[in-house]
C-alpha cells in the first residue's frame, strides 16, 4: 500500500505542477462597440490636431514660396542696377587716371567697404556731385542686393525644413489612420461611412441667407455626404478647415487652410451674435465648423466619416468668428 500512496502523491504533485505552468486559457473579453467608439472618438480628435499641424505647415510653405518668388523678382533688377553702377564706377576711375587724377582713381579702386570708400571720396575735390551720387547709388545697390539675397536664402532654408517636417507628419498621419480604420472595421464592419443614397441636402435645401455668407452656406450644404479627407479642401472630400476654407472661397473670400490661422483672421464674436456663415471653433482650435443657423453646424467630422449637418454643441467650444 505504501507504493499506492506514493503513486497518488506523485500524480497529485504532477497535476498541480501542470496546472501552475500551463498557459491560461481564459479568453479576454473583446471590447464592446461602445468602448471601441470611445477609442475611435479619442483617436480621431488626436489625429485631427496632427492634420491641422500638417495644414499649417502647408500654408507656411505656400507663403514662403510666394516670398521667395517676390525676392527673386526683385533680385534680378538689382543685379542689373549693381552691374551698371559698377561699370560706371570703373569708367570714372579710368577717366580720373587719364586726366591726372591718380589719387582719385586709387580711392575708387582700392578695396574697402562702402563707408570707407565714401570717406575717401569726401576728401577728393576732383569729384563732382554727379560722380558722388553715382558712387552712392552703386554702394546702395550692392547693399540692397546682398540683403535681398540673404533674405531669399533664409526663406528657402525655412521652406526646406518645413517640407521635411511635412514628410514626417504625413507618415505619422498615415500610421494613425491605419490604426483608426482598423478600429472602425472592428466596431462597425467597415472603415468609412457609406455615402448616403439620399443626401440630406436633397431633403433639406439650404436656407436663404443674404450676401457672401449665403454663398458659403449653400456651398456647405452641397458638401453634405462627401467624405472626410485629410488635407483636402474639395471638391470630392474635405477636412474640417478645408471645408470652411472652400465654402468661403466660393463666396469670394480667402481663408487659410488651417483652423488656428482661420481663428487669427476672423473677427471674434459672441455666441449671441452668431449668424449663418460664421465659424465655430472647437477643442483648443483643433476643429472648426460652419454655422448654418438654428443652433446647427455643417462640418467634416473626422476620418472615416462624411460631411454632415448636426447640433453645434458637439464638444467644448473655443469661440466664434465672422469672416471679414
Amino acid at each position: 500500500m505504501p507504493s499506492l500512496r506514493m503513486l497518488v502523491r506523485t500524480l497529485t504533485v504532477a497535476g498541480l505542477t501542470a496546472a501552475l505552468i500551463a498557459p491560461s486559457t481564459v479568453a479576454r473579453a473583446e471590447p464592446s462597440v461602445a468602448e471601441l467608439t470611445a477609442r475611435i472618438e479619442k483617436s480621431s480628435t488626436e489625429l485631427e490636431q496632427i492634420v491641422e499641424s500638417y495644414n499649417k505647415l502647408n500654408e507656411e510653405i505656400k507663403a514662403n514660396k510666394a516670398t521667395a518668388a517676390r525676392l527673386q523678382a526683385q533680385i534680378g533688377p538689382l543685379e542689373a542696377q549693381t552691374a551698371q553702377s559698377r561699370a560706371e564706377v570703373g569708367t570714372m576711375a579710368a577717366s580720373a587716371y587719364k586726366t591726372g587724377g591718380l589719387r582719385t582713381a586709387r580711392a575708387l579702386l582700392e578695396p574697402g567697404g562702402p563707408a570707407t570708400l565714401m570717406d575717401r571720396l569726401s576728401t577728393i575735390d576732383q569729384l563732382t556731385r554727379d560722380r558722388q551720387e553715382r558712387i552712392s547709388g552703386f554702394t546702395d545697390n550692392q547693399r540692397r542686393l546682398l540683403d535681398e539675397k540673404s533674405r531669399l536664402d533664409a526663406t528657402l532654408a525655412r521652406e526646406a525644413a518645413q517640407a521635411r517636417a511635412m514628410g514626417n507628419t504625413r507618415k505619422k498621419i498615415e500610421r494613425d489612420l491605419a490604426k483608426l480604420y482598423e478600429m472602425r472595421r472592428t466596431a462597425y464592419g467597415r472603415e468609412t461611412e457609406a455615402p448616403p443614397t439620399r443626401p440630406d441636402r436633397s431633403a433639406e435645401p439650404a436656407p436663404t441667407v443674404p450676401g457672401n455668407a449665403g454663398a458659403a452656406v449653400r456651398y456647405a450644404y452641397g458638401a453634405i455626404g462627401k467624405p472626410y479627407a485629410w488635407g483636402a479642401d474639395g471638391p470630392n472630400g474635405y477636412d474640417c478647415s478645408g471645408l470652411t476654407s472652400a465654402a468661403w472661397r466660393a463666396a469670394g473670400k480667402s481663408l487659410p487652410h488651417n483652423t488656428r490661422m482661420q481663428w487669427g483672421k476672423v473677427a471674434h464674436i459672441g455666441r449671441g451674435d452668431l449668424r449663418p456663415g460664421d465659424l465655430v471653433f472647437y477643442s483648443g482650435l483643433g476643429h472648426v465648423a460652419l454655422y448654418v443657423g438654428g443652433g446647427k453646424i455643417i462640418d467634416a467630422p473626422s476620418a472615416g466619416r462624411n460631411v454632415l449637418k448636426r447640433d453645434m454643441n458637439i464638444m467644448s467650444i473655443q469661440g466664434y468668428g465672422r469672416v471679414r
